[in-house]
């Protein structure tokens, strides 16, 4: 088993308490941040290179993120479809979007036969699910522009403190 825990900080955009929230994941991760990036599908192509490395494949990704990131089905990986193409490149990972209050559902912008595959791997709520497991990988994508720069500041600072070197 393989994990991967995914964090967008346009996620802490609508979250009380945003710099806890956030150090509470990093705490129960148990595993220092190793990829930050500012463009989404930036994080998806680090996770193949060191999967591919690590001859593995993630069983799952936990995705804390204001957006479920499965947009559109375009042959180019971007911010708005990269989740979609990890789902597709690894298809035995399931997906879990970590959402308080999502915004729709992948099954709005793909069609039946896009979705049909992965719709049973992909999950959403509020919470963790129990038995979901801690990552061996954790991303952290800065989301310049949907991010309010201060409260921006605030939370790199807590991923500086959890960051691997």
């Amino acid at each position: 088993m393989y994990s991967i825990l995914d964090i967008d900080l346009d996620y802490f955009n609508e979250i009380g308490h945003p710099t806890r929230r956030l150090e509470e994941l990093l705490v129960w991760a148990n595993c220092p941040v190793s990829v930050v990036v500012e463009r989404h599908n930036h994080a998806f192509a680090r996770w193949k290179r060191t999967l591919r490395a690590r001859h593995t494949e993630p069983s799952h990704i936990l995705h804390v993120d204001e957006h479920h990131d499965m947009m559109d089905e375009q042959k180019q990986t971007n911010i708005a479809n990269f989740m979609f193409h990890a789902m597709r490149t690894w298809p035995r990972c399931r997906v879990h979007w970590l959402v308080k209050n999502p915004i729709d559902s992948p099954a709005v912008w793909l069609d039946e036969e896009s979705w049909h595959p992965v719709r049973r791997r992909f999950s959403l709520g509020p919470g963790r699910p129990r038995s979901w497991p801690q990552p061996d990988i954790v991303s952290v994508c800065t989301s310049p522009g949907f991010v309010d720069p201060s409260l921006s500041a605030r939370l790199l600072n807590v991923v500086r403190r959890f960051t691997e070197g």
